[in-house]
């Protein structure tokens, strides 16, 4: 067949075109040069000796495209480990505000709480020091145990708040009782029987009530946002340290590092591409999304507690105030008081030395108590106060919602690790330049079972993420409980109660707006042994109006005896006096 004219006329014309298109229509990219990838490998800290000096066959390539490239086989296994350590340094960077807000925080607030209570306890020592000296100093103890179980408390230790307060009225109840009384001389059983009754003399009026109420509250909501920002350190700690799984690895690789193995090292992956292969990588994470947004809720609701009625500086602040309060009141009232507890423990005997006078006599020459103004309390600690606090915590907290579930946004909207969104027809689509195609799959565990770039087995869903999702159960629980006054480790055996209170089987009125009363009542629980009380607790009776105490020697009375001796002393007026130990 004869050669067509053309082409005998322009041999070298043809010649040319030929090599073009050769060049063209052949294997991609033969014989490029290697030069960029093996600067920016070098520059990762990575040996050049075996990345080639121009594209060769990409046939014993396991993670990237088996197309011409500029990585061998060790420069591949070299970057799929970089990437892995990427993408763990993306999630410690990202998580580190939430890490570095929750250790800031709860060590702040800690160290506050802890002073608060340092403060109440000391500012409570001068004041009463100054205005009672040795009438204090001889009973402080008394005070210093009551101090000693409110830090036990905020530290996390097993104690009830209420038996700590029950405890300390009946002890305070047996003290001023004496020295409202200093004419007379009383036994230990003597006492006791003063301080069984206290429910029914309400010595203290309705004071002891009032600083139950207002102390627990404050403790409680105190000590669960402490407790719940040292969990939340401690689960952003745990759900940070994770490891990637093969399947990840091969994700992570393929968007991040094939691009170089390409002689494309500027080439970022698609957002979309990314978004798939972070979604794969994190579906564990994200299912910690519902009970973390809820713990966060609740933290915060807390926090705006403190801040409003279970203002933990008033509380502090006010329990020297209303102990003055209480002792005033029973000085006030010792007249009736003193009548009371005669006709029902019996009459003591005249201490020696002194003359016997009627109860109805006037306190003679007994050092009058009082109330104290603001200047003397203390109203901030830790350099700081409550509501500053709270309004820097608040602020933290509102941008951790859903902190998990847009992790993978996060890392992809950063432009080191992904192209912008308006960038979808020059970026990398796993394959090469150019618009990546599938969809992207939902959040979860779940949602993943179609993802295009990382394979994830539904079925076996991650054991220590549901660990995760149940310590953040468990301290939401605590924390919504505080907020309406209760302590989840006695929310079944609380029982209001208190020298004086007058409120058993009372509850929690939450009187901040949108909220109501918390319907659980309360019962008092058996003091915990490993609490080491000073002195067993005290058995209150409650089924009857006389008591069943005779002229304080301990023995039991009948109620037709008890009736009869106590028309006695009404018709006669009189008391008898009997000898009792002298009570020290």
């Amino acid at each position: 067949m004869d050669t067509p004219l053309p082409c005998r006329r322009y041999p070298l014309l043809l010649l040319c075109t030929l090599a073009a298109l050769s060049r063209t229509l052949g294997p991609a990219s033969a014989g490029k040069s290697c030069t960029e990838t093996r600067q920016v490998y070098a520059e990762k800290g990575y040996s050049t000796t075996t990345a080639p000096l121009t594209q060769i066959s990409g046939e014993h390539l396991r993670l990237c495209p088996q197309d011409y490239t500029c990585c061998s086989s060790q420069m591949e296994e070299t970057l799929a480990l970089q990437s892995e350590r990427d993408f763990l340094k993306a999630i410690e960077d990202t998580s580190q505000f939430l890490l570095t807000t929750f250790t800031q925080r709860h060590r702040k607030f800690d160290e506050f709480f802890r002073e608060l209570i340092d403060l109440s306890e000391k500012s409570m020592n001068q004041m009463f020091t100054k205005t009672y000296g040795r009438l204090f100093t001889q009973n402080a103890h008394v005070f210093q145990e009551l101090f000693v179980e409110l830090r036990r408390y905020y530290s996390g230790g097993s104690v009830s708040l209420s038996e700590v307060l029950s405890e300390f009225w009946s002890r305070l109840v047996e003290r001023v009782f004496s020295l409202v009384n200093p004419q007379y001389q009383f036994s230990e059983d003597y006492l006791e029987c003063v301080s069984k009754h206290a429910e029914q003399l309400q010595p203290f009026g309705d004071v002891p009530r009032k600083l139950r109420v207002q102390v627990s509250r404050a403790f409680i909501a105190a000590r669960a946002l402490a407790q719940g920002l040292a969990t939340g350190r401690d689960i952003v700690n745990k759900a940070a340290k994770l490891s990637a799984g093969s399947e990840c690895v091969r994700g992570l690789m393929r968007q991040w590092y094939c691009p170089l193995c390409r002689g494309m090292p500027t080439l970022r992956p698609c957002h979309s591409l990314c978004l798939n292969v972070m979604k794969g990588c994190l579906a564990n994470q994200a299912d910690l999304d519902t009970e973390w947004n809820n713990f966060i809720d609740a933290l915060y609701q807390v926090s705006e507690k403190l801040e409003g009625p279970f203002n933990m500086e008033l509380a502090a602040d006010s329990i020297s105030v209303k102990v003055s309060e209480a002792i005033m009141h029973m000085q006030e009232n010792s007249v009736s008081i003193s009548t009371k507890v005669f006709q029902g423990c019996g009459s003591p005997r005249p201490a020696p030395g002194r003359s016997k006078r009627s109860p109805k006599e006037p306190g003679g020459n007994r050092r009058p108590f009082r109330t104290y103004s603001p200047e003397e309390k203390p109203t901030t600690a830790a350099g700081t106060n409550l509501d500053r606090l709270v309004a820097e915590l608040k602020e933290r907290l509102r941008p951790m919602r859903g902190f998990w579930v847009s992790l993978p946004h996060t890392i992809c909207n950063d432009d080191k690790m992904a192209a912008d969104v308006t960038n979808e027809d020059r970026c990398w689509n796993g394959q090469t330049r150019g618009r990546y195609l599938p969809d992207v799959t939902g959040d979860g565990l779940v949602s993943q079972i179609n993802n295009p770039e990382v394979e994830v087995d539904i079925a076996r869903p991650d054991v220590r993420t549901r660990q995760l999702i149940m310590e953040l159960r468990v301290a939401t629980n605590k924390l919504r409980h505080a907020q309406t006054g209760q302590d989840t480790d006695f929310i079944d055996s609380e029982e209001g109660s208190g020298s004086g209170g007058g409120d058993q089987g009372e509850r929690y009125n939450d009187d901040w707006p949108g909220y109501g009363p918390y319907s659980p009542p309360y019962s008092k629980p058996a003091r915990n042994p490993a609490s080491g009380p000073i002195k067993p607790p005290r058995v209150r009776e409650r089924n009857g109006s006389k008591w069943n105490r005779n002229n304080g020697h301990g023995r039991a009375r009948s109620a037709t005896t008890l009736l009869t001796s106590s028309l006695v002393l009404l018709l006669s007026l009189s008391f008898t006096v009997t000898v009792a130990p002298m009570w020290r």
